[in-house]
């Protein structure tokens, strides 16, 4: 009884919120953004209300569990940007988002999607579009990046890495690096068609199609 008088109600709240943010990061990975609210507070194990408490909407929710994401993405842009070989800066930019991006579905449709609410999400995107809007200025200077590719490339590159379908989580991340890979290869002015990295085994496969 001691016991149980003396627990301290704001760890309890702590708690709740750890829990609510553990099993909304766990939904958005694997489903995205359209999971209920109400699934992730019946994964949290707390009523919708102790979430609602904590979270008003998905867009602060998402803002908060995709915090670690998003300071990664700065990671990356900023580690691009200070490459003295803008051209690599940029390869590596586009290698490392693809991965990134692949390891979380429910960070890329927030990354790509405008949340009025979550103001610091949104100006944590635009940083990173800002930072990779310089990189890719530089880039063009050496001649390598193709003049015509504007930030639009970018986000298309995103939402299409984020339709991989593959057959485990490691095998999603293999394939996005591949796909990186070619993107590059499609970024480049001249390419130079470098060694892919290798085929991931995908969940579909078209219909006539064979793997090799």
């Amino acid at each position: 009884m001691t016991s149980r008088l003396s627990r301290n109600p704001r760890s309890d709240a702590v708690d709740n919120r750890e829990r609510i943010l553990e099993a909304a990061r766990a939904l958005f990975a694997t489903e995205g953004l359209n999971v209920p609210l109400r699934e992730v507070a019946r994964r949290a194990e707390v009523g919708p209300a102790t979430l609602y408490r904590h979270f008003p909407t998905k867009e602060i929710l998402a803002t908060e569990a995709f915090a670690d994401q998003m300071r990664m993405c700065h990671l990356v842009v900023d580690e691009g940007l200070a490459d003295p070989d803008p051209w690599r800066g940029f390869c590596s930019v586009i290698e490392r988002l693809c991965e990134l991006h692949a390891r979380d579905r429910g960070f890329t449709a927030a990354f790509v999607s405008t949340f009025p609410k979550a103001v610091d999400f949104t100006a944590d995107r635009d940083y990173a579009l800002k930072a990779i809007a310089e990189l890719s200025a530089r880039a063009k200077d050496t001649g390598k990046l193709r003049p015509d590719f504007v930030l639009d490339d970018l986000i298309l590159m995103l939402m299409a890495n984020n339709g991989i379908q593959a057959a485990s989580p490691a095998a999603q991340v293999a394939a996005s690096r591949r796909f990186a890979a070619l993107v590059v290869q499609a970024f480049q002015v001249t390419p130079d068609h470098a060694h892919l990295p290798p085929v991931a085994r995908l969940a579909l496969v078209a219909p006539g199609l064979t793997r090799h």
